[in-house]
């Protein structure tokens, strides 16, 4: 080897490339890494040793306990891990997730909370725990996602004045918790309720700059406050299929003027400002002409068997959406002991007979398209 060739291999060889990047790209590439992964990179050279102390996204999850000896250690391990936080990291922590196989260390993470609190989180993600009081001080959390978790704020717990994003899901609270919760966040934009037991209560959503809310779950019935700002709207019903019960559509819709995207699933009983009333009769729909969907682009549409509300709700919302793009349709098909091939021609058939019956529909929009796909239930 030549005398230049091996001056460029040594050259080459003491390039550390990564640990010349900026600092915030290198933060990037750490906080993608498993949190355990992140605090190896301390051994890498005296440069690296604190580098993850930085990070202001720490993530413990699942990653964390792989194996049964983990689970069998688990107290000690999670303390380690949370003393090392207390003792070497600096700067705040604006994204915290937290998810542990059980709740019996509440004394710790009550104590990471707190020590949470003190560093400025701004997004919390927590699953499977009871709520200790110390987290219902967080009052300057802006987003926050929780699963699996017992919600039991203080008397004192007025809402998060900051919190512009609440992800719920599977989460355990009263009727009445919960809408105090929704209604104490007043810079509230975006909304998700993924409940998964039966709320017998109406529930009351009041939060009037939301942009987006997407519910998911078992509920006797919804009242949705005016929300002039909302952008995009899910609602779906787990296990309840009725779409017999009436409901005013151009009603509901007259509170959301900003209207972009629709997806509607297995809705029972849609209450506006605690009014219910009959959904539009075919006769009808031509008539609404105070109710225009003048925003709306995407709708879909699932669980349409053919029932006459859910063929005028269709007819209304292709009649008064003038820049619609796209309306997807599932129905739903049930077939019981039929051959691979007379289901598949069972399907094709129902679905161009809805598309037939759909095409009869006026429509707001020329570039509107219609897609119905039918699913074997």
């Amino acid at each position: 080897m030549s005398p230049n060739l091996k001056k460029q291999c040594r050259q080459t060889l003491t390039t550390d490339v990564l640990s010349n990047l900026p600092e915030n790209v290198i933060d990037d590439i750490l906080m993608c890494l498993p949190f355990q992964d992140a605090v190896r990179t301390s051994i890498l050279s005296k440069k690296w040793r604190y580098i993850w102390c930085r990070l202001p996204k720490l993530t413990l999850d699942e990653t964390l306990w792989t194996t049964q000896k983990d689970l069998r250690s688990l107290n000690i391990y999670f303390t380690k891990i949370i003393f090392n936080i207390f003792t070497f990291h600096s700067g705040p922590i604006t994204t915290f997730t937290l998810c542990i196989p059980h709740s019996g260390m509440c004394t710790k993470i009550d104590n990471l909370i707190y020590f949470l609190f003190r560093n400025g989180i701004e997004y919390l993600c927590r699953k499977s725990y009871k709520l200790p009081s110390s987290f219902f001080t967080c009052l300057h959390l802006k987003h926050l996602t929780l699963e699996g978790c017992l919600i039991l704020p203080p008397p004192s717990f007025k809402g998060f004045d900051k919190l512009t994003s609440l992800e719920l899901r599977g989460v355990k609270i009263s009727s009445e918790l919960l809408e105090s919760l929704i209604s104490g966040c007043p810079l509230l934009e975006h909304l998700a309720l993924k409940i998964s037991y039966t709320l017998r209560s109406v529930i009351e959503i009041n939060a009037p700059i939301l942009k987006s809310f997407d519910f998911d779950g078992n509920i006797r019935s919804i009242c949705l406050k005016p929300i002039p700002l909302l952008e995009k709207l899910s609602l779906a019903h787990w296990g309840w299929y009725d779409w017999a019960n009436k409901f005013c559509i151009t009603k509901f819709f007259e509170s959301f003027s900003a209207l972009q995207h629709l997806h509607l699933s297995n809705i029972i009983t849609l209450k506006v400002d605690n009014s219910v009333v009959v959904a539009p009769e075919s006769h009808e729909v031509e008539g609404f002409s105070d109710v225009t969907f003048n925003h709306l682009m995407e709708i879909k549409l699932e669980g349409i068997i053919g029932k006459n509300p859910q063929m005028q709700l269709i007819k209304l919302l292709l009649a008064k959406s003038p820049v619609l793009v796209r309306m997807k349709i599932e129905s739903w098909l049930s077939v019981n002991s039929a051959s691979d091939s007379s289901s598949e021609k069972t399907k094709n058939l129902q679905e161009s007979k809805l598309l037939a019956e759909i095409s009869k529909f006026q429509r707001a929009s020329p570039k509107a398209e219609v897609i119905v796909k039918s699913l074997l239930v």
